[in-house]
């Protein structure tokens, strides 16, 4: 695909114009795109911590935005490479391919969840901002669409510093709505009686009677690694990962890594 100027030049129109809202911003980040390299959808988050994401920004229909925003919100998300990525604070433009472990796209969560979305690729610009805050600008394309073509990639890869200036002059609030989401969240959870939300994942483990070990293995387990790759992060043998894993399952009473993300999703909700 060949760049188109004359939409690339009317798009940065209200990019330099002045500090535009969500829709605004996230529709010339739109523009900007579809001048450079053609695309399905676009999703734009911002992440903080293992707090929900908070959505800036989508073009999906009614339907596809309870897959891809309404269900990931709800806990999906803790098992997303992107969203591991958006927490590790890394900036710069990647594949969902290059971020994903090694048994990824054979992961449960993979199967249960992501397939759903019905994704040829997923790519997406990652801009690291203050308070521990990380936008996360997604380009994705269907499976009849077929991938990013390696041209379009590099061409992507140079408009980084733009969208990474987009993205610093239009969303300087979001620590404050974290603040006000969290607010939020908890003033519901006193008025249904409910205890706090756990600030962390591994809260939910622990509240299951399980080592802190076991839970540094399960969550890799359910975010995509096989057994020889968790070694290698904890630095253990594959054998003793064998171990844990089976005392998780006997622990919990189940035998396969569907009941596992089951048990995930229910202790989220």
């Amino acid at each position: 695909m060949s760049i188109d100027s004359d939409a690339l030049f009317k798009a940065l129109v209200p990019a330099i114009s002045g500090p535009g809202g969500d829709a605004e911003t996230g529709d010339t980040f739109r523009r900007i795109m579809a001048s450079l390299t053609r695309f399905d959808h676009v999703v734009i988050f911002a992440y903080r911590g293992s707090e929900a994401p908070i959505e800036l920004y989508s073009t999906f229909d009614p339907e596809g935005k309870v897959v891809y925003v309404t269900l990931y919100q709800a806990g999906p998300y803790l098992l997303d490479p992107f969203y591991h990525t958006a927490r590790e604070r890394r900036a710069g433009l990647f594949r969902m391919r290059e971020l994903a472990p090694d048994r990824f796209f054979s992961s449960e969560y993979y199967r249960s969840y992501y397939m759903q979305t019905r994704l040829a690729e997923e790519i997406g610009f990652f801009v690291p901002l203050d308070g521990e805050v990380t936008v996360v600008l997604s380009l994705m394309r269907k499976e009849k669409t077929g991938a990013f073509p390696a041209g379009e990639l590099a061409l992507l890869r140079k408009a980084e510093p733009m969208v990474a200036a987009l993205v610093s002059r239009n969303w300087t609030d979001l620590e404050r709505r974290f603040e006000a989401e969290r607010q939020k969240v908890s003033r519901r959870s006193r008025k249904a009686g409910g205890p706090k939300p756990a600030e962390e994942p591994t809260e939910l483990w622990r509240g299951l009677k399980l080592t802190s070990r076991e839970i540094a293995i399960i969550d890799l387990v359910l975010q995509g690694h096989s057994s020889e790759s968790i070694g290698l992060k904890l630095n253990i043998s594959t054998g003793t990962v064998k171990v844990h894993r089976r005392n998780v399952y006997r622990k919990l009473g189940i035998s396969s890594q569907t009941q596992l993300l089951s048990i995930y999703l229910k202790t989220l909700g």
